[in-house]
């Protein structure tokens, strides 16, 4: 078989082409999950044909929320192998504050190993009314990071609408930033950071390396509509936020999340995965 050494000027073209195009496959290479939030009630009718269901729309991965902590070891261990026969992984869980508390955090733990979960996720706080309550927010997710790390996990902590309102002339959000440690992931909830005012590319961009997942949840200003919009429906600039977040924000999975809309929980899921993609493609 004869070669064909490259020319230098090839070399040098090809050299100086391939990071981009490393870097461009590697922030397709991003999975998509969803949250299953979006289908609660097909969740809890019938969670192994539901999970099917998302798989077959072509999600990569999902995020259980608080009730799977309700699961035995069977069933957790019976979901786990689903997950594996159907090609998808769960990276995080949506997880009460309640399950960070010395009590139930090493049951909590050992659930989300089994399932595969690198991040236990703090879906929001008991109500807060004053930045030193925030602190101990904070001090609290660093405590369930150190108890995490011995296994390979890492806490997070999901925002809504009042860690990016502000509570004596500063923002939630930036007191638990500030004062947890870099490992504690900003799980960034778009279309709360939206409702409140707050500029999600801004917010990325304020906080490299920390937005590691993103749920991708539109909102409308429009008081009849609301989170009722699909995802590309709302206000959102998705082209920046996911410029923001594949190049600042260390974006490792997205989430899509719906809290209902004028389709079924399952039409609904799949017609946003289809717009994400034209969207992220695009």
């Amino acid at each position: 078989m004869s070669s064909h050494p490259l020319s230098r000027r090839t070399f040098l073209t090809v050299s100086a082409i391939l990071p981009w195009s490393l870097s461009a496959f590697a922030s397709k290479s991003i999975p998509v999950g969803l949250e299953l939030y979006s289908v609660r009630n097909a969740l809890k009718d019938d969670p192994t044909e539901t999970v099917r269901a998302v798989a077959q729309m072509g999600y990569q991965c999902v995020e259980f929320y608080a009730p799977y902590f309700e699961w035995t070891e069977s069933q957790t261990k019976e979901m786990k192998k689903l997950l594996d026969d159907l090609g998808i992984r769960c990276f995080s869980t949506h997880n009460s504050s309640s399950y960070f508390s010395r009590e139930n955090i090493t049951r909590a733990r050992d659930m989300n190993l089994t399932l595969g979960c690198k991040y236990m996720v703090m879906a929001s706080s008991q109500p807060v009314s004053s930045l030193d309550g925030w602190k101990q927010v904070a001090d609290a997710l660093n405590s369930a990071a150190q108890q995490l790390e011995p296994a390979g996990m890492k806490a997070g902590y999901h925002n809504h609408k009042p860690e990016f309102t502000s509570v004596e002339g500063q923002r939630p959000i930036e007191i638990l930033a500030k004062n947890t440690q870099s490992s504690v992931m900003l799980q960034l909830d778009v279309g709360t950071c939206l409702e409140a005012g707050s500029d999600p590319v801004a917010w990325i961009r304020a906080n490299p390396g920390r937005i590691r997942s993103l749920h991708l949840k539109d909102w409308s200003p429009d008081p009849a509509k609301g989170y009722s919009v699909l995802f590309g429906e709302g206000s959102a600039d998705w082209k920046n936020i996911f410029a923001a977040a594949e190049s600042v924000g260390g974006a490792e999975y997205y989430l899509i999340e719906q809290e209902g809309s004028r389709f079924s929980e399952l039409d609904t899921a799949k017609k946003c995965l289809q717009t994400f993609r034209a969207q992220h493609s695009a």
